[in-house]
């Protein structure tokens, strides 16, 4: 079989499967996306092992698990957000357990340790608070909001290959990313503002200004994903976060540009008090 193919064939199953779980129900998307979390840090910590650092991968798993079920639940109005400070003994206790791991880089393994966590498992925490809206007597599920943004990346980064393939001639950062163009960017842009477009057509609740606005920032923040990704990776020598998806490589690199577009979009959704 091909590259192509086993790209093709692996990345398709992967969207089925995705799209499948949010838009079935509520108990669905939080399995999937609570095992995405825990995987994604994982890759993550593992890249750091690779720059010699040695975070505490367990430790910072646990609490992004945490901090996902929180979200789901406070969003359900199942907990109080009081609760939140239950998190401070767990984040404090990266500290102390660093005193006695007798390792030569604490700082670096510490500040590691706590980067996982806010740069993966409070972008996906977000995830809850764009799905549900709940209280103590129900709870609202809306998968609507969330298959749109994930279509508005994934719409980004099909118009940047295509554009980039076919016209792509003046790199954009060939330090970080040789194979990225400034044509591939425009063409993401202009490919993720016509797909808001036409998610505005479907889901008239919002604005379509608002959706065209959504996707012009989401192109922005979804190249900017990626290239904050590749820095990571070309820092320490490697291709792919890992081997999760043929042709594909890791979960880190199929979200780079959605952990990142998660909390902008979020923000402005709450600014202009659209969830």
């Amino acid at each position: 079989m091909s590259e192509f193919l086993k790209r093709t064939i692996s990345g398709l199953l992967f969207v089925i499967v995705l799209v499948g779980a949010i838009y079935i129900s509520h108990i669905t998307f939080f399995i999937l996306f609570l095992a995405i979390t825990a995987a994604t840090m994982l890759e993550f910590y593992h890249l750091g092992l690779k720059g010699k650092i040695r975070p505490q991968a367990l430790m910072g798993v646990f609490i992004g698990i945490a901090l996902f079920i929180w979200s789901y639940l406070f969003s359900s109005g199942k907990v109080e957000l009081i609760t939140l400070f239950g998190f401070i003994p767990f984040l404090v206790s990266i500290f102390v357990v660093e005193l006695y791991r007798n390792h030569q880089k604490p700082m670096q393994n510490i500040a590691f340790t706590i980067l996982g966590i806010l740069y993966i498992a409070l972008p996906f925490s977000l995830l809850n608070f764009i799905s549900i809206n709940g209280s103590s007597f129900k709870m609202e599920y809306n998968p609507n909001l969330l298959l749109a943004i994930l279509f508005l990346v994934w719409a980004n980064d099909t118009g940047a290959y295509i554009f980039g393939v076919s016209l792509g001639k003046h790199k954009m950062m060939p330090r970080i990313s040789p194979k990225k163009s400034w044509e591939g960017f425009l063409g993401g842009i202009a490919s993720t503002i016509l797909v808001a477009w036409i998610i505005s057509t479907i889901f008239v609740d919002i604005d379509t200004r608002h959706w065209l606005f959504v996707g012009f920032i989401t192109s922005l923040m979804a190249v900017l994903g990626d290239l904050v990704e590749s820095m990571f990776k070309r820092s320490i020598g490697v291709k792919d976060s890992g081997k999760f998806l043929p042709g594909h490589g890791g979960l880190l690199d199929r979200f780079d540009a959605l952990i990142m577009v998660l909390p902008i979009v979020y923000a402005y959704f709450e600014v202009m008090m659209i969830i």
